[in-house]
């Protein structure tokens, strides 16, 4: 009997250690402006809740994940109104990270805010994510990040392995394309939107960003704490093949996306170089951003 016991637990253990793809922090804040009710409040409170069972509870992938193998990402949903009470709208901010091999430093793989946030949502309301359909906005815009952070985490790990979640990421904005709701449609201003994101991400003209991602992570990154300088050497290799990108799509959302989500962190891996290098890196990231030069500059401080 002890032994069947024993074995019991051992499986119980196990599973124990089974886990969702993602650890999503959630945070809900309203803008100080705002005359909230108290039903309001209390709806906020609820909705931040359902936002993390959302998130953490979904299986997006068939992919089985400990809980130490789980995908770091915030959440923060700004609320810039309510126009009615259970209708919210404002800007979500996403951001993802991933950690580097043998040191405890965790770099930041997805930054993004988007702006074009609005939807309805109901006390006591479960949200529900249903592929190949469109059922709400929230669950459309929350799907539509789960699988763009998992596939942003999947090309940082092997060579383009996120495709099939970026595919799926798609497959969202294409559902989407029926309803009234922003930040779906290639039409909007500008292309600072979901659509283009994904998109872009799946546009053979934007490979060479998806083999920065991969190099730049793991001959970078996941090397710095055994050989700095190599590090260094393979970061700079993996931002140059961004050169042909911008040199087609100047100013291009995902660039600009990913080189500005790592400049500090570029920063600091730079402090120590030789001058020589400094100005190598610092010249590259100008020719992918030229706009934002003065932020590059300080790394030759």
């Amino acid at each position: 009997m002890k032994f069947f016991i024993l074995v019991s637990l051992m499986i119980a253990s196990v599973f124990s250690l089974k886990a969702q793809e993602l650890n999503c922090q959630v945070s809900i804040i309203s803008d100080a402006r705002l005359e909230l009710t108290t039903v309001d409040q209390e709806m906020i409170l609820e909705l931040e809740n359902t936002i993390y069972e959302f998130m953490n509870n979904t299986q997006w992938t068939k992919d089985k994940f400990t809980v130490e193998e789980r995908i770091n990402c915030n959440l923060q949903l700004q609320i810039n109104a309510v126009p009615v009470t259970g209708t919210f709208s404002g800007s979500l901010q996403i951001q993802s990270s991933r950690p580097a091999f043998s040191s405890s430093y965790n770099t930041t793989i997805f930054n993004f805010q988007d702006d074009d946030i609005a939807f309805t949502y109901s006390r006591g309301s479960a949200l529900l994510y249903a592929p190949n359909q469109y059922r709400d906005e929230l669950s459309s815009v929350l799907a539509f990040y789960a699988y763009y952070v998992i596939g942003m985490d999947y090309d940082s790990f092997s060579s383009r392995g996120g495709t099939d979640l970026f595919s799926i990421a798609q497959e969202i904005v294409t559902n989407a394309q029926s309803s009234r709701a922003a930040g779906w449609k290639s039409s909007e201003r500008g292309k600072n939107n979901r659509y283009w994101l994904v998109d872009n991400a799946l546009h053979e003209l934007f490979s060479p960003l998806r083999d920065c991602i991969y190099e730049y992570h793991r001959k970078g990154i996941d090397v710095l704490y055994d050989d700095v300088a190599a590090a260094r050497s393979s970061v700079e290799a993996a931002l140059s093949r961004l050169v042909k990108v911008t040199a087609t799509r100047p100013g291009s959302l995902n660039v600009l996306n990913f080189i500005q989500a790592k400049t500090n962190e570029l920063k600091s891996m730079y402090s120590e170089a030789d001058m020589k290098e400094k100005n190598e890196i610092v010249n590259l990231l100008k020719r992918i951003d030229p706009a934002n030069s003065s932020k590059y500059q300080e790394i030759l401080n």
